[in-house]
């Protein structure tokens, strides 16, 4: 089976770790990506590393355990998201000394979730549970955050969607990537040529009154 996620050497001082999938203990597909095989290959990183992100998240225990692995790694860590960064993702993503959004990109952050059956004890108890395992969550959040743990829990019991600008402001990133079109020079040629066949077109259509082709006239230099 294929690494369910990426590292790619981009030199002797940076390595990129490429997290596009779920965050699974059970890595069923290729992208996904758990937490027991991540610390065996970060141990033989010894360089600073990239990570970026698209994930719409999974498991808590294992997001927990990568986010704790990422704090502890000895060279520098930046976090990328570079799409989604959903649930256990988003936790991830706060590993970052430098956390960067583009602006075309996207967090989620929520309580934690479960299935359970059982009894009304049993129900209780989960939900008593789920508050516990969610904390630590929270408590990452917290620590990068510039609004309170109060807002933050409001937003994850509202499962909220967050901005590259909402993001930079709370202080879940420390910088939004600017996402521009640039168009090549051969797409400018072509744009070029295109509106000048579609001027020419109408000064043969206004002349003839018949329907031109503009094409042909252009190439002939007619």
């Amino acid at each position: 089976m294929n690494k369910p996620y990426q590292f790619v050497k981009q030199g002797e001082d940076v390595t990129e770790l490429l997290i596009y999938g779920d965050i699974t203990s059970f890595d069923w597909h290729e992208s996904d990506t758990g937490a027991y095989s991540f610390a065996k290959d970060l141990a033989e990183i010894d360089a600073d590393i990239i990570v970026r992100i698209n994930s719409y998240g999974g498991e808590v225990a294992e997001g927990l355990a990568i986010y704790n692995q990422l704090k502890a790694f000895k060279h520098n860590v930046t976090t990328v998201c570079d799409g989604f960064a959903c649930s256990a993702a988003s936790v991830i993503f706060m590993a970052g000394a430098k956390r960067i959004m583009p602006n075309s990109s996207l967090l989620l952050i929520h309580n934690a979730w479960t299935w359970t059956a059982g009894d009304s004890n049993e129900l209780r108890k989960q939900a008593d549970d789920l508050e516990k395992i969610t904390q630590p969550s929270v408590e990452i959040y917290k620590s990068v955050a510039t609004i309170s743990e109060e807002e933050i829990k409001s937003m994850m019991d509202e499962e909220t969607w967050i901005t590259a600008e909402e993001a930079l402001s709370y202080g879940f990133a420390t910088e939004i990537q600017k996402v521009e079109a640039q168009q090549k020079a051969e797409d400018k040629m072509m744009y070029s040529l295109v509106m000048k066949c579609k001027q020419l077109e109408k000064k043969l259509q206004e002349s003839s009154g018949e329907e031109p082709d503009a094409w042909a006239s252009y190439f002939k230099g007619k």
